[in-house]
């Protein structure tokens, strides 16, 4: 897959600040693979503390899962894609 390269003039109407909008965007990307993350180990959780007999057909399952995860787009650019669709709500700290 071919690189991409960002508009940032469109992008940057919500904040009018390319580092902003760089970092916001940052920030979704992680809170997205963070939530990855959980949901991945939510669902292996459920193979913990089984016996070993059924050790190959478990082995499968927990690959098709992982496999299955990978198969989504990078956070980054959901992150990405997300912004363009204006659905990333940020704001800023209130100042005393």
């Amino acid at each position: 897959m071919g690189i991409k390269t960002l508009d940032i003039e469109k992008l940057n109407k919500d904040t009018g600040n390319q580092y902003e909008l760089i970092t916001i965007m940052s920030k979704r990307a992680r809170q997205i693979a963070a939530n990855e993350k959980l949901q991945l180990d939510e669902k292996l959780k459920y193979f913990e503390g089984f016996d070993d007999d059924d050790d190959f057909s478990f082995n499968e399952e927990q690959e098709n899962i992982s496999k299955d995860f990978e198969k989504l787009p990078h956070a980054t650019q959901r992150a990405i894609d997300e912004m363009r669709r204006g659905e990333v709500y940020f704001r800023y700290p209130e100042e005393d």
